[in-house]
């Protein structure tokens, strides 16, 4: 119940930043604010990584150090490359829009694990039909063109998905709080370096910015990663997965209320279409015994 309650408040925290990424592009680039959001988040888990730290032993061999840095690169590249699609693609789309077309990774992971010897049901197969048929719905326009932001919004669901995949992979092998923090410096720096190529980064811009920047940062990176991370290691897949779809729903609520965001009838038949193919992807169907007379 603790670990389900962790991944409800990361969802509804995830949900909300649609709203604070769209609002904080109105100041900064893309990718100076995912430097600027990642690299403050890293800040906010030092005062948590010292405090659990205090009672517990370190691991200081040189072995470990390389395998916190080199879980913690691997899992913070993926992320740059996820969050920097999601940003750039939040200029180009809704933030309804964004939140359940980054939902599929529901979706994605049990096919992507496929390649790790995953079993993959019959309940995936039938909820990412109905998934792709809401994505049809809500994403593809009458000429069967995609814009540009629910596409980038959908390679970056693969992303997200690799992110899940990895997480889970070795997440059990290394300090979920010590991996949060490295992943997040890694995003953060790859960020502000391409943000310096592409973009110029001002401190005035992000002081404009600051109420998104700080929500984005220590609430949304801060606190709700390290929630997942935690929370992973003690909640059931399906029940991890079922709850933390419910970001979508929570990004939909946060753009009609402060965005006021709106949909087409199509649009919303859409969403139903998506959220239920990424429910039914997650919950095993029922087994028949064939019974003998």
């Amino acid at each position: 119940m603790q670990a389900n309650l962790m991944l409800l408040v990361t969802a509804a925290i995830w949900g909300f930043a649609f709203v604070a990424q769209r609002v904080a592009m109105e100041h900064l680039g893309p990718f100076t604010f995912n430097g600027v959001r990642f690299l403050l988040g890293t800040v906010s888990l030092l005062p948590l990584i010292w405090f659990f730290s205090r009672h517990k032993p370190v691991a200081r061999s040189v072995e470990a150090k390389i395998s916190i840095w080199l879980a913690g690169g691997v899992a913070g590249t993926i992320l740059f490359i996820a969050a920097a699609l999601q940003q750039v693609g939040l200029l180009y789309t809704t933030a309804a829009k964004a939140g359940f077309i980054t939902g599929l990774y529901m979706i994605l992971v049990p096919f992507l694990g496929i390649f790790l010897r995953h079993v993959t049901g019959l309940n995936a197969w039938i909820g990412a039909v109905i998934a792709l048929i809401g994505l049809y719905l809500l994403s593809i326009n009458e000429d069967f063109t995609m814009s540009r932001g629910d596409f980038l919004m959908f390679i970056g669901a693969i992303f997200w998905a690799c992110h899940i995949l990895w997480i889970d992979f070795i997440g059990h092998r290394v300090n979920a709080l010590r991996l949060s923090a490295v992943q997040f410096f890694f995003c953060g720096l790859l960020s502000l370096s391409v943000a310096f190529w592409l973009e110029t980064p001002r401190i005035e811009n992000a002081l404009a910015a600051w109420e998104s920047v700080l929500f984005a940062s220590f609430i949304s990176v801060g606190i709700a990663y390290t929630l997942q991370v935690i929370a992973q290691k003690k909640a059931k897949p399906t029940h991890a997965a079922i709850i933390m779809s419910m970001e979508a729903v929570f990004a939909a609520i946060g753009g009609v209320i402060f965005l006021q965001e709106g949909l087409s009838v199509r649009g919303w038949t859409g969403c139903a279409l998506m959220m239920t193919g990424m429910l039914l992807s997650q919950i095993p169907l029922p087994k028949f015994v064939k019974t003998t007379s």
